[in-house]
């Protein structure tokens, strides 16, 4: 099976942007870094071809799976087995995936760092409620 066009520099651009010693955790930066790469080869758009409505459009409806499947297990729709937890668990995890997937494509949509405003609110946030832990 060959590669997609563009898959080799989003691989080095991964490499170069994930923290060798870290590479069990991913940061926003080697997110960005093959995110944009993919959705402008791997899919019918690229990121400029979308608005920013468009772009939290789909931010919004990955959220709403999201809670989607957070109702579900809490009106027990999911069987009280290990399996199924599991399964659960493991479905709201991937939603939670895509809309940290669509928020860094929204933020890129409209040349947002992402890591950069996270930060910055965690830190007014923290400021205001008093809380001395800052990123």
């Amino acid at each position: 099976m060959q590669p997609h066009e563009g898959e080799a520099a989003t691989h080095e651009a991964l490499e170069r942007a994930a923290h060798p010693e870290r590479m069990d955790q991913l940061s926003f930066a080697a997110l960005r870094a093959v995110n944009v790469p993919r959705c402008e080869g791997a899919f019918d758009h690229g990121l400029m071809d979308w608005t920013p409505l468009e772009w939290a459009g789909a931010l919004c409806g990955e959220a709403g799976e999201a809670a989607n499947i957070t109702k579900k297990m809490r009106r027990g729709d999911y069987m009280p087995t290990v399996t199924d937890q599991a399964l659960a668990h493991h479905s709201l995890a991937m939603e939670l995936a895509d809309v940290v997937t669509y928020c860094d494509l929204l933020a890129a949509r409209c040349g947002i760092d992402l890591g950069q405003a996270v930060r910055e609110k965690w830190n007014q946030v923290s400021e205001k409620r008093d809380w001395t832990t800052r990123l």
